[in-house]
C-alpha cells in the first residue's frame, strides 16, 4: 500500500476521503440490502453479501484501493446489465474508481498499517 500512496491524507482532504468512503458504504449496503429482501437468485445474493463486505471494508478503511476497484467494476457491470437505478449505479462507480485511485485518507485502517512509521534506533553501548 505504501508504495500506492506517498502520503495518506490528513486535515479537510482527509475529512473529504472519510465522506467519500462513508456515502458509497452507505449506497452498497442500502443497495445490497433491498437485494436481499427480494429474495433473489443465488448468483445475486452473491453479489449483495460481496458488496455488504465491500461497504464494511470501505468504511473502516481497509484494503481501499483493491476495494474502489472491485466496486467500480460490479457497479460498471450492473449499470450495463440492470435498466433500472442507472444514475445510482455510475455514480457509486465513479466514486469507487476515484478512491481507488486517491486512496483511503489518514484515519483508516490503512494509514496505519502500511503508512510511515517513525523508528528511533537506540544508541550503541560500546
Amino acid at each position: 500500500m505504501r508504495r500506492l500512496y506517498s502520503t495518506f491524507a490528513g486535515g479537510w482532504p482527509g475529512i473529504g476521503l472519510i465522506l467519500m468512503r462513508t456515502v458509497v458504504a452507505l449506497a452498497l449496503v442500502s443497495s445490497a440490502g433491498s437485494a436481499l429482501l427480494s429474495s433473489p437468485a443465488i448468483p445475486m445474493t452473491i453479489l449483495s453479501v460481496l458488496l455488504a463486505a465491500a461497504a464494511i471494508l470501505l468504511i473502516i478503511g481497509l484494503f481501499t484501493p483493491i476495494v474502489g476497484t472491485l466496486v467500480a467494476l460490479i457497479e460498471s457491470c450492473r449499470l450495463v446489465i440492470m435498466p433500472a437505478d442507472r444514475l445510482v449505479y455510475l455514480l457509486v462507480a465513479t466514486v469507487g474508481a476515484a478512491l481507488a485511485m486517491l486512496g483511503p485518507g489518514l484515519w483508516s485502517v490503512d494509514a496505519r498499517l502500511f503508512g510511515w512509521k517513525r523508528i528511533e534506533a537506540t544508541p550503541r553501548k560500546r
